[in-house]
């Protein structure tokens, strides 16, 4: 061992000072760049161990490479199991300069510097179709997590990387002198970040499947998201606001959507341009548009083609659309865009993708955002939903449609038409997006008017009506959508003085049997969906 072992200078070094590694342990699973930055490493005469197939791979490219075995004195066992939990591993990874000088040198252990590792692909493996939960066991890395933690605490002399997009910025920094204090903690709380990670993942797994007892909500919950960018502000201008991502990102969504033209989206515009676009998505029979001001729809329609969507959504309430978010469930096309332009003041516009013609109309509005979503998934992957309350967090599902048109049941005399069931299923899926008590009038594939957040389902109903009026929109022979069901008749009684001739909504109130009475009174179809969308 005298040949590994190096006495450290006298001084405990401070943040401000350089270091320049002179031994690094290299151990990945993920082996992306290895190879080069091992013979970069090489070529600035740092010592290289390594393990495994790391070592093997190492030695392939024509490295000199000691093995971690011949370090510790003994042999990798436990296909594997064990081979870095040794005092001189971690003693070399721990040990404080001009604290631990003496008895590393007693111990024959010689400092490690550099430690490069990422751990076995755990969430990879789990992921599979077919992985066991035996499989998933074995994916779980004990020595890695351990290495690093321990690398991680002494980054007041090693430097640790776990991530192979940093290999070519510690080269820059080791060229230039070597790594700073400053650079050594930030490369620290990034390799605590991954193992915190790691765990998470392997903590929730045994909690929900692995232990053949499904849980949820889990026991315990692990959230991981990685800051994106930081907002102007918040909702308002005294507070803070930043952006934050799931890891894996999801596909077809706002937050990861990309922005192709206007100015940076703030923290209101990512909400509304978020609340528009899952409004959309759950129009699939054509061409879409949904416009939203202040996080509810204020329009929506289904048109021909996007543009008659636009018009057909904008004239539900054109007053609340100025200074709202439009989402289309097609490819943003120049002539849209141009439309949409020269009727209203719009802070986003958001689509699955945008033409290149569309991107060039929106350079003379440069305080208009435009985000490109990427195409959704037809099946959307399984989410939650987290509120944030004083002291904690309320988990639960995400509020998905779960229904088709043939789960619906009618419980009038009068059954509605093809058309009518057309309406109450378009105007149910637009009031699954508005804030309750919401009320959602509707007909041929458009909103009529929308009454939203109120106290009073009944209010609602009316404010509803109201828009109708002030958009001159006729109300005779609509459908009417209600988030939850009616606790007494007089919603029904308000719906069909003002012409409504079919109402969907969930049921389940103790006067239901009312309800139905007003309806068939009433001579409209009363549809119940049994399952409720309240959004708070």
């Amino acid at each position: 061992m005298a040949a590994y072992t190096a006495r450290f200078a006298p001084a405990v070094l401070t943040v401000s000072e350089l270091y320049s590694p002179r031994r690094a342990l290299l151990s990945v699973s993920d082996k992306q760049g290895i190879v080069a930055l091992a013979r970069a490493l090489a070529a600035l005469g740092v010592e290289l161990w390594s393990t495994g197939g790391t070592a093997r791979q190492l030695r392939a490219a024509g490295l000199a490479v000691i093995d971690v075995s011949e370090v510790t004195g003994f042999a990798e066992i436990m296909d594997g199991r064990v081979k870095t939990l040794h005092p001189r591993i971690h003693g070399a990874l721990l040990g404080r300069q001009g604290i631990d000088d003496a008895v590393m040198d007693e111990h024959g252990i010689a400092p490690i510097d550099l430690l490069i590792v990422n751990l076995y692909p755990f969430e990879a493996t789990i992921g599979r179709a077919d992985a066991s939960v035996d499989q998933g066991i074995e994916a779980i890395d004990i020595g890695g997590p351990a290495m690093l933690r321990a690398a991680a605490k002494n980054h007041a002399r090693v430097a640790v990387v776990v991530d192979p997009t940093d290999y070519a910025e510690l080269l820059t920094q080791l060229t230039a002198g070597g790594t700073t204090g400053e650079q050594r903690r930030a490369l620290a709380a990034k390799a605590f970040a991954h193992t915190a990670h790691y765990d998470g993942l392997i903590a929730t797994w045994l909690a929900t499947t692995a232990l053949g007892q499904i849980q949820s909500p889990p026991p315990t919950l692990h959230l991981d998201l990685v800051r994106a960018q930081s907002l102007r502000y918040g909702e308002n201008p005294h507070q803070r606001g930043a952006l934050y991502l799931h890891r894996p990102r999801l596909a077809g969504v706002v937050a990861n959507a990309e922005v192709l033209a206007g100015k940076a989206l703030s923290y209101n515009n990512i909400a509304d341009a978020d609340a528009a676009l899952e409004c959309v998505k759950r129009l699939d029979e054509g061409p879409a548009c949904v416009i939203v001001k202040h996080a509810n729809p204020c329009g929506a329609a289904i048109g021909a083609s996007l543009i008659e969507a636009y018009e057909r959504a904008l004239a539900t309430d054109p007053v609340s659309a100025f200074g709202g978010v439009v989402a289309c469930n097609r490819a943003l096309d120049a002539a849209t865009v141009e439309r949409i332009l020269a009727n209203q003041f719009v802070e986003v516009l958001v689509a699955p993708s945008i033409e290149a013609a569309a991107i060039e109309a929106l350079k003379a509005k440069p305080n208009v955002r435009a985000l490109a979503s990427g195409p959704w998934p037809q099946v959307p992957p399984a989410a939650i939903h987290l509120s944030q309350v004083a002291g904690g967090l309320l988990w639960q599902d995400a509020d998905a449609l779960g229904q088709t048109p043939s789960d619906l049941r009618v419980v009038s005399k009068r059954h509605p038409s093809a058309a009518e069931l057309a309406d109450l299923w378009f105007a149910w899926r637009i009031a699954i997006q508005v804030k309750s008590n919401a009320i959602v009038y509707a007909r041929d594939g458009r909103t009529l008017g929308i009454g939203a957040g109120q106290m009073s389902r009944v209010v609602s109903a009316r404010i509803a009506a109201l828009k109708a009026a002030e958009a001159q929109l006729d109300l005779v022979g609509c459908a009417m959508a209600s988030d939850a069901f009616f606790p007494f008749r007089d919603g029904i009684d308000a719906a069909a003085a003002v012409g409504v001739r079919c109402v969907i909504h969930p049921g389940g109130s103790i006067r239901d049997a009312e309800v139905l009475a007003a309806a068939d009174q009433h001579d409209m179809a009363l549809v119940v969906t049994g399952r409720r969308h309240f959004r708070h």
